[in-house]
């Protein structure tokens, strides 16, 4: 991992049915362990239609090249219980090393 690790993270995923038919998520972890970085960020944010600013918060993680986490994951911070959605994936070419793989997150909890 290039990025320095602040916490461990699970990574979670399925999906069960409830008494009434509706799908909801399982905290099922297929991994745990998993070295990251998680850093939390916030922006402020204005439209044309509403030039009020607004703070958007969001977070970013990082974790080991091939490790196996796709977008809708949830993750959860093993330091923090924080659990977070993955809503993608992606990763920077590089000729050198294999870079970490980038995690935009949602959080949850």
């Amino acid at each position: 991992m290039i990025a320095a690790a602040t916490t461990t993270i699970a990574i979670l995923r399925g999906t069960a049915t409830n008494a009434w038919g509706d799908e909801q998520d399982t905290d099922t972890p297929v991994h745990t362990g998993i070295p990251a970085s998680l850093v939390e960020q916030n922006r402020r944010v204005t439209t044309r239609d509403d030039p009020t600013p607004r703070i958007v918060r969001y977070a970013v993680g990082r974790v080991t090249a091939g490790t196996d986490v796709t977008d809708q994951d949830r993750i959860r911070d093993e330091r923090t219980s924080a659990i977070y959605i993955v809503e993608a994936v992606s990763s920077m070419n590089s000729a050198a090393v294999a870079a970490d793989l980038r995690l935009d997150l949602r959080r949850t909890t």
